[in-house]
């Protein structure tokens, strides 16, 4: 069943379906092959914590003091690279990892959009996600979720096409 929920071709023939109701399983000729990728698919998500992290080319501005510390991080117009801090970027980022969506945008972009400091208008409270006895913490996700993404498209690209 997770492995179908992340098939192109079942997500647009039931798109419709799928916005107002449970997803239905079809029937398919190879049910082992099936099932085992999206044992693989399930495993990969539930556990994207202990992928290894992509290594993706850290550049250091000399001109500011080192932190890991994040603010809001930014994406080039190109995606290719990831404004970390002012003194952190990281580049490399392989445009397949744009191709594992979470609604309408990547799983990268969503860890961009909500790991950053914002402040509650109402209430004032400020929302930091830097963790002060992890400062890697931040870093090391986002060069996790590059690995899951990329495994993501690589096991869905493999999939056959449900065909009953």
């Amino acid at each position: 069943m997770y492995r179908l929920l992340h098939q192109s071709s079942y997500r647009t023939k039931y798109a419709l379906n799928l916005k107002k109701e449970l997803p239905r399983i079809p029937l398919t000729d190879d049910f082992w092959h099936f099932s085992k990728t999206g044992a693989k698919l399930a495993d990969v998500h539930l556990n994207y914590e202990s992928q290894a992290p992509y290594p993706l080319k850290m550049v250091e501005n000399p001109n500011v003091p080192f932190t890991l510390k994040v603010e809001k991080m930014k994406l080039s117009k190109n995606k290719e690279t990831l404004i970390y801090n002012n003194f952190l970027t990281l580049q490399g980022i392989p445009p397949e990892v744009f191709e594992y969506k979470l609604g309408n945008r990547s799983a990268l972009e969503w860890v961009i959009d909500q790991y950053k400091v914002k402040t509650d208008k109402r209430s004032g409270i400020v929302n930091d996600p830097n963790k002060a006895d992890d400062k890697r913490y931040i870093l090391e996700l986002i060069q996790k979720i590059v690995t899951v993404s990329l495994e993501t498209v690589k096991l869905v690209k493999a999939l056959n096409p449900v065909s009953k």
